[in-house]
């Protein structure tokens, strides 16, 4: 499966990929180190060392493997209709607690999800179901077979794409 990203997010991937490629020698170096320190069943210094490189070698392949495999999308839609980075403000019809009946919400990336800061991707349920609709339009967000709920669409800010929206990280 290939991941949709912008050029932004693919940048972002190899500014990352290369920032931990500079990484490798010094995180190299301290494994050494560490393990020189003598038994390794009892060298805790040293299995940090190694995770840490591990961790970072892992994480390198992960992004070697998303640009590899992303594919590029544009991120323009029509100006009356829900599109990727556009803010989107929407009523919950069904929520009786007054406080949780409007949000604000920014379809992004998968790369840029972030639901604690209302960045929603465009692949989930509820981006899917809001992407390419209009203000006014009630539309269902299909959680899983047993369960949806509706969403009024009130307002659409246009959007574009954010180099200071980072991508996520593990």
């Amino acid at each position: 499966m290939h991941d949709e990203l912008t050029k932004i997010d693919i940048d972002q991937l190899k500014a990352e990929l290369e920032e931990r490629r500079r990484k490798v020698p010094a995180l190299r170096d301290e494994v050494k180190r560490t393990k020189e320190y003598g038994d390794l069943s009892e060298n805790d210094e040293y299995r940090c060392a190694k995770r840490e490189y591990n961790r970072n070698k892992s994480r390198m392949r992960y992004l070697e493997n998303m640009i590899e495999t992303a594919v590029v999308i544009k991120t323009d839609s029509a100006a009356d209709r829900v599109g990727l980075f556009d803010k989107v403000d929407i009523f919950y019809p069904e929520e009786e607690d007054e406080d949780e009946q409007y949000r604000t919400v920014r379809l992004v990336t998968t790369l840029r999800n972030d639901v604690l800061t209302d960045n929603i991707s465009k692949e989930s349920p509820f981006g899917k179901a809001l992407m390419g609709h209009k203000v006014g339009e009630t539309v269902i967000v299909h959680v899983n077979e047993k369960y949806s709920y509706p969403v009024k669409i009130l307002k659409i800010t246009k959007g574009e794409d954010d180099p200071d929206l980072k991508i996520s990280s593990f």
